[in-house]
Order: C-alpha cells, then structure tokens, then sequence
C-alpha cells in the first residue's frame, strides 16, 4: 500500500513514522513534510492547502490511502475530491469539518442536540458584541473566540476590559484571524481540568483513544498567550466513571448529531473537554488528529496504525482491536523565541542525534528545515521531544534531560508539562 501524509508539523512526522512501521505500507509521500520526516518519507512539494496538486499526486502515484493532518485541507474539501476521483482518504469531509472550522456551528449543533457546552453568544461586529458585554455587566472571567480557523490562537480568556479590547481590536481592527475573526463568539468561561479525548470513527462504531491533556499557554503555569501547544501527556488520568460520561453524553451523540443533521462523520473526532463539578463540558471540537497530543499518543500505540486508519476508512472498525504501551509519555515542545508572535527563522539545531540515543526518546519534528546538511529551524514550533517512562515522572525526566541536549538560539520551552501529574 501506497500513503501520502499531508502536512509538515509534528503531528505529520508522528503519523509518517507509525505508518512507515506497518508491515502493510511499501511507501510512505509526505507534503510538504519537514526535515524529521525524511527519515521514513519521500517529501513532495505541495503545500497543504493546494487541493488541486495533491488530488493530481494522489492519481499520479496511484496512492492506496490519503492521512489528512491540518484542518484547513479537511475543511477545504480533500477528502470530498478524493471522493469523486474513487481515492479513499481519512478524515470528515467538507460538511462535517465545520466542526472545527465553524465555533458557532459546532456550538449550535451542540444546544440543539443537548451535548453539555457553556452557553454562549455569537456576535458579526464590535459594536453589537460591546453592547451586550455592557449590558451583563462586566461578569469576568470570559471567554471569547474567534469563530474560525485561527491555529489555535483566536481564543482569549479575558479578565478585564482591557484584555477584551485586546481580543477585539485584532479580531475587528487588525484582522489579526483574517476572516476567523469577523465573527466572534462570547463563551461562558468554566473552571475544572482541561482534557482531550480523541475517537477514531467510520461513522458507526467509535474507537476512543486514551485521554490525553495539552499545554496551550505559551507559559509555566498556564500564563500567557495560547499557542497551538506546548506540550501534551498521553494518558492522562481520568476517573472510568468520567470517561464512560464523556463517552455517552459527548461523543456517542456527536456522531449520532453529524449523521442526523445529514453529514456523516468519519474520521478522527477530537473533543476539547473542560471537567467541571457539574460533569464534563465541550469547549472545542477538532476534526483531526492535535497536535501536540498526536506524539505522546502515538509513542504509546503498539497496533498498527495503518490497519486501524484503513478500517475506518472502509467502515470495519469494529473488526479492529487496539493495543496500547501502558507507559505513559510526555512531550515537551521547543519553539523560537517571539511564539506565538512573530519570530526568526534560520538558526542551526544540535543535539537531536544526542537526545534519541535514549531508547525511550523520539524527537518528532515540527519546523525544522534541512540545508547544506545542516538542520534549521523553520517554523514557531520547532521540536517535540516524546519520552515513555515506567510513570509520568520518568517519563517527565526522560524528556527534559533530551531537551537539555538540544540547543538552538532563542529556544524556549514550558518546564512545567505533566508536571502536576507527578
């Protein structure tokens, strides 16, 4: 079998390094890939949002399987193309992709089929949005989202007017988001513990994954901006009583909506939970693998990931069992300095060879470029160092002493991931 991995981040180079493990799959294509990913992929140039050219890659090279990373490729119809072209591809397709691509239609979808959500408003201006801020009287914390795609960046939670007029003025003045911005949803804001619980679907039976828990704020201790990740831990512990909860209230039933609403869903379905003393809540849905709770995740399958993909894709899901490594893992992302703002580019990476001569080490790469023979950094999030260890506490250990052998200029990382889990 013949796969193409479309995507160049960490999640990508995970997805290319477990499915150039079956004993199924001759030849793994990358596009566009990353450095890391040249190690078990052949990268082709085409950049993940081109349609067209993948389409026309995807017939050239008579591909058997499509794996979709990012959600713009989703919610720009890949896996409908390759439809109509008889190409299987794993993913939702366009429809149900607003899952993730609209915040209002996911939320609306959500009070409608009675799936536990904070309540919420949806506002188009600044001035009908303020208004309204006005009139509840200035009940902070809150929440506001920008209702597109925005890489994980369009969502503030707000303590003040001031940071309000923040999140407004790049949403409504600076077109920060770009079009995800022109329409902004006000969230209830809810306290508990953040975490992620990812299914792979063929539209009828749901495979849940381990619980896994990510690290948006771009600082210890849960401070600063939100980033697409900082770090992730797969599993992370939740009560089964919560989990058998999640499972019927939550997941069960967005599939079920998905297909009621006449969109069915197949694919991966990641719901982005918020465990409050009144149950579990949605905050988000994705429609793809996350990044970075892909790599923990992924560090820990011992099934093979190509067999598990496939049958999802050809509705046989329920013939597939999956095995898991009962060791935790932990990763901790490296970025340039200036993320999740601006930030150079350029600088010589060392000590990857370093830090994978731990057996229990994968450094999964995410921006990173090769040239002249020397590996480069290339993007805002550079590397995610993945250990496995006996508890969350080795793993931890295992993971920051390979960080502590990787260096470029202005890296920066939270040492803080996994760190209440201890």
């Amino acid at each position: 079998m013949k796969v193409l991995v479309v995507g160049s981040g960490g999640r990508e180079h995970a997805l290319c390094w477990k499915l150039a493990a079956s004993p199924r799959v001759e030849k793994v294509y990358v596009a566009p890939g990353n450095a890391g990913c040249e190690a078990v992929a052949e990268r082709v140039d085409i950049k993940a949002n081109q349609i067209e050219p993948l389409a026309g890659f995807v017939i050239a090279k008579e591909i058997d399987l499509t794996v979709i990373g990012p959600e713009v490729t989703l919610c720009d119809g890949l896996v409908d193309r390759l439809a109509r072209l008889g190409r299987k591809a794993f993913g939702p397709g366009k429809d149900s992709a607003r899952l993730e691509g609209s915040k209002s239609y996911a939320k609306a979808l959500c009070r409608q089929h009675n799936i536990p959500t904070p309540d919420f408003k949806v506002f188009k201006d600044r001035e009908s949005l303020e208004r309204y801020l006005e009139r509840a009287g200035g009940r902070y914390p809150l929440v506001l989202k920008a209702d597109g795609l925005a890489a994980g960046k369009g969502v503030a939670i707000c303590h003040n007017d001031e940071e309000v007029d923040e999140h407004l003025t790049a949403c409504f003045d600076r077109h920060a988001f770009g079009a995800a911005g022109e329409t902004v949803l006000v969230e209830d804001f809810v306290k508990g513990i953040e975490v992620s619980v990812l299914v792979i679907t063929d539209g009828q039976t749901l495979a849940v994954l381990p619980p896994a828990r990510d690290y948006k704020a771009a600082r210890e201790g849960n401070e600063g901006p939100n980033t697409g990740g900082m770090g992730a831990v797969s599993p992370a512990p939740i009560d089964p009583k919560v989990m058998a909860r999640i499972e019927e209230k939550i997941l069960v039933p967005t599939v079920h909506a998905m297909a009621v609403e006449g969109h069915p869903y197949a694919g991966t379905l990641y719901a982005g939970l918020m465990l409050t003393p009144a149950g579990p809540r949605v905050l988000e849905y994705n429609v793809r693998f996350g990044d970075p709770e892909t790599q923990p995740t992924l560090a820990r399958l011992k099934s093979d990931l190509f067999e598990l993909l496939w049958a999802a894709t050809n509705g046989e899901l329920d013939q597939v069992e999956i095995e898991w490594d009962p060791r935790p893992a932990v990763t901790v992302v490296l970025t340039s300095g200036g993320y999740p703002g601006k930030y150079p580019k350029g600088f010589p990476i060392t000590g990857v060879d370093l830090a994978e001569r731990d057996p229990n080490v994968i450094v999964f790469h995410s921006g990173t470029e090769r040239r002249g023979g020397r590996l480069l950094t290339a993007g805002g999030r550079v590397l995610g160092v993945t250990a496995l260890g006996d508890t969350i506490a080795d793993a931890r250990r295992a993971a920051y002493a390979a960080v502590d052998k990787i260096k470029f200029e202005g890296m920066v990382y939270r040492k803080d991931i996994a760190a209440e889990l201890e």
